[in-house]
């Protein structure tokens, strides 16, 4: 292909000097114009060794041709040795400069058709479902858009290895997976492939490897980029929506509960009611019997409203009504609310204690909760103790027990919904809503709880309450 380009650049140049030699009769200078044009025309058509070759001929007829003594490479004139050598240098020149622009006229249209097919390449790619689906169709995408003869994509998140096109002489799994740990673009110009890592700031997603494609550097880094781009918007775009699905299923579920709760506590109430009316009147051998009736009503009636409560949190429906009330007032309501028990409960409220900024009746649940579930895991006939403290510009409540604690694995999801400790999980009856309960009323009230406990010697749970008008005692 390139014989027959030197040769017509030979001929191009012969028929110049031909012409000036024997058909028209021009000096020195007209020729030298021509022959520096021609060797314009053959550098910007086919390239710098054509011009070059075109050049030296030139140079050669134009000293035979046209500079004395005629018919000879030889010059007697120091003038003509002056014209000779500017004309071998502009020649020369003039030759280098053409096929500069002409290689940089290319390089910018290759540039643009890169950029062209960059753009192509985002619109497939943004186009594309999740994250696993957009790095499988990568491989596809940028053979298209590219003409690459293969292409593979190792997606770190799965392990997994997508391929398109031919895989023989392709990057091997163990080549993919080193090149994710790599640095840079990796060029094997034995097998026209270039390997390189897919990062998206710091964090690597995988790597990828191009056959038979020869991008630039700079455009191999830029198709990585954009496949990380695409994949970090797909997975997230992902987590958005398994998130929506998780908040909708919450909040469909809170729905079904109060709504079955409240459809529960309905007959309970019935049968409590009808329940209280026999104990009255009932006899001795009945009585047992109506008693274990009226006490399981009382329990599937604590039961439906801990799940009525858990229901309003989750779906974000506590209305709380708070007002300056005194933390003696929250333990109080809370102890008339429980059940009779033999065991002792001592309150330790610390004195001059501010107000409290609080509901008291969600308040008074919460420390109901606390005392229920220090009643139902600590022995029979140990001591319960309910404290009231200021510290800044809170106050803290505290209920303390003497269980056998809890191991320090469970203790990161004691306040988890239906979270129950593995000793107790099937000896103690419970649903396991009460400390989530708690928990989320003093999240609603904007403080903390946290328990504190050493397996064998008991437990502490702790809350916070803002202080009334927020200023400390």
């Amino acid at each position: 292909m390139r014989a027959w380009r030197f040769a017509a650049s030979l001929l191009l140049v012969a028929a110049v000097l031909a012409v000036y030699h024997w058909a028209i009769a021009v000096n020195a200078v007209t020729a030298a114009l021509t022959l520096l044009l021609a060797i314009l025309f053959i550098s910007t058509l086919w390239g710098l060794a054509e011009a070059t070759v075109a050049c030296i001929a030139a140079v050669l007829g134009f000293n035979y041709f046209f500079l004395e003594p005629i018919g000879t490479l030889t010059i007697q004139d120091p003038q003509n040795i002056v014209a000779f050598v500017a004309f071998l240098i502009t020649a020369a020149t003039a030759s280098q400069l053409s096929a500069y622009a002409r290689r940089r006229t290319a390089e910018a249209e290759g540039r643009r058709v890169e950029i062209e097919r960059l753009y192509a390449l985002v619109q497939t790619m943004m186009l594309r479902g999740s994250a696993r689906n957009t790095a499988s169709e990568f491989v596809q995408d940028v053979m298209q858009v590219f003409g690459c003869s293969a292409v593979a994509f190792y997606y770190q998140a799965s392990g997994e290895v997508f391929r398109s096109g031919p895989e023989s002489g392709g990057a091997s799994d163990e080549e993919l997976r080193a090149a994710a740990e790599a640095s840079d673009v990796s060029l094997d110009r034995a097998r026209a492939m270039a390997i390189a890592p897919v990062r998206l700031g710091v964090r690597t997603l995988g790597s990828m490897a191009l056959i038979g494609a020869p991008l630039s550097e700079q455009t191999l880094r830029a198709i990585g980029n954009l496949a990380a781009i695409a994949i970090e918007k797909a997975r997230a775009f992902d987590e958005a929506s398994r998130s929506e699905s998780a908040r909708q299923g919450e909040a469909l579920k809170s729905a079904l509960l109060d709504s079955l709760a409240h459809d529960i506590k309905t007959p309970l109430t019935s049968i409590k009611a009808a329940v209280t009316s026999l104990l009255g009147r009932a006899e001795s051998s009945e009585r047992e019997l109506l008693t274990i009736i009226d006490e399981e009503a009382d329990r599937l009636n604590r039961l439906a409203a801990e799940v009525v409560a858990m229901a309003r949190i989750e779906a974000g429906k506590l209305h709380l009504e708070k007002r300056p009330v005194a933390a003696a007032e929250i333990v109080s309501n809370a102890l008339s609310a429980l059940p009779p028990d033999a065991r002792p409960v001592t309150v330790n409220v610390a004195p001059a204690l501010p107000l409290a900024d609080a509901d008291p009746e969600f308040a008074a649940q919460a420390v109901k909760q606390l005392v229920e579930n220090a009643l139902k895991y600590s022995p029979a006939g140990s001591p319960v103790t309910i404290s009231a403290a200021p510290r800044d510009a809170r106050i803290v409540i505290g209920v303390a027990d003497r269980g056998p604690g809890i191991e320090e694995n469970e203790r990161a999801r004691i306040f988890d919904k239906f979270f129950r400790g593995r000793r107790h999980r099937f000896d103690t009856k419970g649903t396991g809503m009460g400390l989530a309960i708690a928990k989320g009323i003093v999240e609603a009230h904007g403080g903390r709880i946290w328990v504190e406990s050493e397996p064998g010697e008991g437990s502490v749970f702790y809350f916070t309450l803002p202080v009334a008008g927020g200023r400390e005692s």
